[in-house]
């Protein structure tokens, strides 16, 4: 009983240390912001490499997933006689809800794991030591652009996600079910609130953007210098960050439909 309850104290205490060295890197991050002024061509470079090489695999989902949107909410709503309210469904849960959330599950699988790694290997093969013997900041030089980047790009992908999840409900609303044109649109445009709907979802993905890269990199530069350590280092990233954007989607909701 006794060695039981150590074990927990002991896990305890190691999950507040860790999370108080992922804070106190965080501190580091956003203290290197100006850097990037001097330097915008690093930022430049983690916005490419996170958020368009990420387009591709987000536009397919957002396409797929509003098709999907548009054959579910068409079947539903045609047993109430309001399948003229379709593009509003499928664009309120876009916007609110699906388009960050996904978009954020689909950046933490393909651009955090690829972060991690990289940051994790640069540690298993002592770039960042030697980053440091050379009196270069490498929170500054490596972590600051990649969160950055991650946090502009985040909100762009989210409203690509939702923009072609749009396109996927009307091409199957209206090429094949038949729903006409006008009424598709028509409802969206006069049931979307275009500043609350569009800023929940904004406020969503930055925090989402925020987080996933935060977790990512923490969970690199954190992450023991051996190909085990890289590899168990990718897949807490991966899992912790879709934990992490799940339950925060909650708290966010529940503050924005309470408000």
């Amino acid at each position: 009983m006794l060695d039981s309850l150590a074990r927990i104290g002991r896990g305890g205490m190691d999950a507040v240390e860790r999370l108080g060295r992922a804070l106190l890197l965080l501190v580091g991050i956003l203290g290197g912001a100006a850097s990037l002024l001097v330097r915008p061509q690093l930022l430049i470079a983690q916005i490419h490499n996170i958020g368009v090489r990420s387009v591709l695999i987000v536009a397919v989902s957002g396409l797929f997933v509003g098709m999907v949107l548009g054959f579910q909410g068409y079947y539903v709503l045609s047993r109430f006689g309001v399948e003229e309210s379709l593009g509003l469904m499928v664009a309120g849960s876009l916007m609110r809800e699906l388009g960050p959330v996904v978009t954020a599950l689909l950046v933490a699988g393909r651009a955090g794991s690829a972060l991690t790694a990289e940051i994790g290997l640069m540690r298993a093969t002592e770039q960042i030591s030697g980053l440091e013997m050379m009196a270069v900041d490498p929170v500054r030089r490596l972590l600051t652009p990649r969160f950055f980047g991650g946090l502009i790009a985040m909100p762009l992908l989210a409203a690509i996600f939702s923009a072609v999840g749009v396109m996927g409900g009307a091409l199957v609303g209206v090429g094949l079910l038949g729903l006409d044109d006008g009424a598709f649109w028509g409802q969206m445009q006069a049931g979307i609130d275009p500043y609350q709907d569009l800023q929940n979802g904004v406020v969503k993905s930055v925090v989402f953007g925020a987080l996933v890269t935060w977790i990512a990199l923490f969970q690199g530069f954190d992450a023991l210098p051996t190909a085990d350590g890289v590899s168990r280092a990718t897949t807490r990233a991966v899992v912790h960050s879709a934990l992490a954007v799940l339950g925060l989607d909650f708290v966010l909701t529940a503050l924005m439909v309470g408000d």
